[in-house]
C-alpha cells in the first residue's frame, strides 16, 4: 500500500487513536519535545502515519496520536504545535561536495546561466571589477559555469578568450558539473602546464594543434591546473563548512555523505564538531588516487584507510557526529556534450553533415575509463578486504558494467562479505544490466533531478548519445522495477541547491517552469518529460532520501525513519508532500530541522523553536549565493602533505 493511501486509511479510518510506539502508562517521563497536531509520515515500511512524536535526550521514545503524546507532557516539556503540518524523518544526502559547495557560496558565481562566450566574458568582467581589493596577481575563481550551454549557443571558448579580460590575474572558470575547468595563459604559466605537460591519469588538456593546451582542462587536468591556486587558510576552511552546513540544514538535510574527501573535510568537521557547530551527521567517502589505484591498489586503500581513520571510532549517538567507511572511486567522466568523456559501450555518435543536413554516425570516441577492468577488480577486493565500503562514479554503460563486474567477482571470491557498494549516477546503464543491481546487492544513487530536460541533457547531448540511449537515459524507474536499491543524492554543488525540486523530478521526469532552478524556466524547450522511463512513485522518492540512503550509509538502525529508540533526526515541511499535485511537488520548503533533538533551523511561525545558543553558533556562518560548483576533491598527495589547490585537493 502507498504512503498516501495508507495515510488516508489510518486518518479516516483509525483516527490514529493508537499508533503509539514505545511503553504507556502513567509512569512514562515527560519528554523534552512534543510535536503534536500533524501528519508524521514515519517511512516504517508500513505506512503508519501518525499525529504525535515525543523526544527525550536526543531520541524517539514515542509516535502516536495527540491525546497519547498529551500524558509525555512535563512542566519542562517544549511543545512544538504542528498546525497540520507534514513531519517527515531528515532528509540524508548520500552523495554531495559539502565543502566545496561551502566555498563556492563565496565565489565569483556564474549562477548557472547559459551564456554565450561573450556573455561569459562579461560575466568575468564584472566579478574582476567588482573585487579591485585583491591585487593585481591574486587568482579569480568562477564557478557555476554552464559548459554545455555555452557550447551550444556559440562554441568552446579557450584561453584567448580569458585573456582578452582587462586583468593579469590568473584565473580558473569551474564548470557545473565538476569536470571541466576553463584557465587563460596566466593560470596556465603558474601551473606549469605548457606543449610538454603530458595528460595526467584520469583527465586531459584540450589542445591546439601544436599541442599547447587551449584553455580546457577536463577531469583530473582540472585538478592539476587548480593545484597552482594557492591553499585556502583553517579560518578559510573553517567559513566553508559553516557556510555548507547553513544551506544543507536549510534543506532539511540531517545527514550527508560527502563523496569525495580529502584530509581538509576532517579537520573541518572536527573542529566544528568540537565547537558545537555541527548540525548535520557527517559521513566522509575519502577519494582514491586513480594514478597510486592502478598501479598499487592495496598501497591506495591502506591509505584511504588511514585517513578515514580520523574520524575515530565512536558509534553513532544522538548529537552528530562524524563518520568515514566508504572509499570514493571515479570511473569514468561526463556523458554530457561537449566532453563526451564517460565511458561507453559503443561509441559516440559524430555529425558528418552539416548543422543544416546533420547526419549523425558512430564515431571512434568511447570515452575514458579511468581504471582498467582488472585493476578495478583489484581495488574492489582491496576495500573488501580492508573493511570499506565503495561508491563508485559511474555514468556511462561500460563504465557501469566494468562495476557491476567487479562487484560480482568481489562477492564470489569473498562470499559472506559484510560490503556495501553504491554506483554514483549512472545516467546510461545497458538494459541487460538491470537486474545485476539486485543480483549483486549494488545500490544506485542517483541525482533525481538529472532526468529533466536541460541544457546538458538534450540538445548536443542527446544527439551524440542518439536515440536509443537517450531513451533510458537517467533509469531510476526501470532499475526500482528490476530489483535495485534507489538512493538520492544531490552531488550538490553541481546543480542548485533544491531537494525538492529534485523529488519533483524523480516523480514527474519532468521540471518545473516556474521554480528557477529548473531548466524548464529558461525556455519551453525545456519543458516536458525528459523520455519516456519509468518514474518513480512519491513512496520511492521519500525512500530513495531517507530509509535507502540510511543503508547506504549503515544507519538504517538510528535515521531513516520516525519509530521509538531512534535519533530524533526530524523536519518539518510547508506542504504535504503526498498530497499537493504533480506540478507543485517542487515547491514545498523545510519548515524547521531537528537533528538529535535539537533545532538546528526553523522559520516562519516555527523560527522561536531555535534556541538562542544555537542561533548564535548559526550565525557565524556566512552564506552569499544559495548556489555553488567548485569541483571534487582528488587527492594527489600522501596524507599529512599540505594541501593544495582550492583547499579541497584539487
Amino acid at each position: 500500500m502507498s504512503l498516501r493511501k495508507a495515510g488516508v486509511a489510518l486518518l479516516a479510518a483509525l483516527g490514529l487513536v493508537v499508533l503509539a510506539v514505545g511503553c504507556g502508562g502513567s509512569d512514562v517521563q515527560p519528554a523534552d519535545v512534543v510535536l503534536r497536531g500533524g501528519k508524521v509520515v514515519t517511512m516504517d515500511g508500513r505506512g503508519t502515519v501518525a499525529q504525535a512524536v515525543a523526544v527525550r535526550e536526543g531520541r524517539i521514545v514515542f509516535v502516536g496520536s495527540d491525546a497519547e503524546a498529551s500524558a509525555r507532557i512535563g512542566s519542562d516539556t517544549k511543545v512544538i504545535e504542528l498546525d497540520g503540518r507534514t513531519v517527515m524523518p531528515g532528509f540524508i544526502d548520500a552523495h554531495l561536495h559539502s565543502l566545496a559547495g561551502g566555498r563556492a557560496l563565496l565565489l565569483c558565481d556564474l549562477a548557472y546561466a547559459p551564456l554565450t562566450r561573450a556573455q561569459l566574458a562579461g560575466r568575468l568582467q564584472a566579478c574582476i571589477d567588482a573585487t579591485p581589493e585583491a591585487g593585481p596577481d591574486a587568482w579569480l575563481e568562477a564557478v557555476n559555469w554552464d559548459r554545455q550551454s555555452t557550447a551550444a549557443l556559440d562554441a568552446d571558448p579557450t584561453r584567448a578568450l580569458l585573456d582578452g579580460l582587462d586583468t593579469t590575474r590568473p584565473i580558473a572558470v569551474t564548470s557545473a558539473d565538476f569536470h571541466s575547468v576553463l584557465a587563460n595563459s596566466q593560470a596556465f604559466a603558474l601551473a606549469g602546464i605548457d606543449a610538454s605537460t603530458p595528460d595526467p591519469v584520469g583527465g586531459k588538456f584540450l589542445r591546439e594543434a601544436n599541442g599547447t593546451p587551449s584553455g580546457i582542462c577536463e577531469d583530473a587536468a582540472g585538478f592539476e591546473l587548480k593545484a597552482a591556486i594557492p591553499p585556502d587558510s583553517e579560518a578559510d576552511q573553517l567559513k566553508q563548512g559553516r557556510a555548507a552546513l547553513a544551506a544543507i540544514r536549510e534543506q532539511g538535510i540531517t545527514t550527508l555523505m560527502d563523496a569525495a574527501a580529502g584530509e581538509s573535510h576532517f579537520q573541518v568537521f572536527k573542529a566544528l564538531r568540537d565547537a558545537g557547530e555541527l548540525t548535520a551527521r557527517v559521513h566522509l567517502a575519502v577519494n582514491v588516487d586513480p594514478a597510486l589505484a592502478n598501479s598499487a591498489p592495496d598501497e591506495a586503500i591502506a591509505q584511504s584507510k588511514a585517513l578515514a581513520a580520523l574520524a575515530g571510532s565512536d558509534a553513532p549517538e544522538p548529537a552528530p557526529g562524524i563518520q568515514s567507511r566508504t572509499v570514493k572511486v571515479f570511473l569514468d567522466g561526463v556523458v554530457n556534450a561537449p566532453a563526451d568523456t564517460g565511458a561507453l559501450l559503443s561509441a559516440y555518435l559524430q555529425n558528418v553533415g552539416t548543422d543544416d543536413a546533420p547526419q549523425w554516425v558512430a564515431g571512434s570516441n568511447l570515452g575514458q575509463l579511468y581504471y582498467s577492468p582488472e585493476s578495478l577488480r583489484s581495488l574492489t577486493l582491496a576495500a573488501v578486504d580492508a573493511g570499506l565500503d565503495m561508491q563508485v562514479h559511474a555514468t556511462g554503460d561500460r563504465a557501469v558494467r566494468t562495476l557491476l563486474d567487479a562487484v560480482e567477482a568481489a562477492r564470489a571470491a569473498r562470499t559472506g562479505a559484510d560490503f556495501r557498494v553504491a554506483m554514483a549516477h549512472g545516467e546510461t546503464v545497458a538494459v541487460a544490466d538491470y537486474g545485476r543491481f539486485a543480483a549483486h546487492d549494488v545500490m544506485a544513487t542517483m541525482s533525481f533531478q538529472w532526468a529533466q530536460r536541460a541544457p546538458y541533457s538534450i540538445g548536443e547531448t542527446e544527439n551524440h548519445l542518439g536515440a536509443e540511449r537517450f531513451a533510458r537515459m537517467e533509469p531510476s524507474g526501470s532499475l526500482q522495477q528490476a530489483g535495485a536499491r534507489i538512493v538520492h543524492g544531490s552531488d550538490w554543488p553541481i546543480d542548485p541547491f533544491d531537494t525538492f525540486l529534485a523529488l519533483k523530478v524523480g516523480v514527474t521526469r519532468s521540471g518545473d517552469p516556474t521554480n528557477p532552478h529548473s531548466a524548464a524556466s529558461l525556455s519551453p524547450i525545456f519543458e516536458g518529460r525528459i523520455n519516456a522511463d519509468p518514474a518513480l512513485s512519491r513512496d520511492a522518492v521519500l525512500a530513495a532520501i531517507t530509509v535507502n540512503a540510511a543503508h547506504q550509509l549503515r544507519l538504517e538502525r538510528q535515521v531513516g525513519t520516525i519509530e521509538a529508540g531512534k535519533f530524533a533526526d526530524l523536519i518539518i515541511l510547508d506542504r504535504d508532500f503526498l498530497t499537493v499535485p504533480d506540478e507543485e511537488l517542487g515547491r514545498n520548503r523545510v519548515l524547521l530541522t531537528m537533528v538529535g533533538g535539537d533545532v538546528v533551523f526553523a522559520t516562519d511561525t516555527f523560527a522561536g523553536h531555535v534556541a538562542a545558543q544555537r542561533a548564535a553558533l548559526n550565525s557565524r556562518a556566512q552564506v552569499l549565493s544559495p548556489r555553488g560548483s567548485a569541483g571534487h576533491a582528488i587527492p594527489a598527495h600522501a596524507p599529512g602533505a599540505p594541501h593544495q589547490g582550492d583547499g579541497h585537493n584539487h
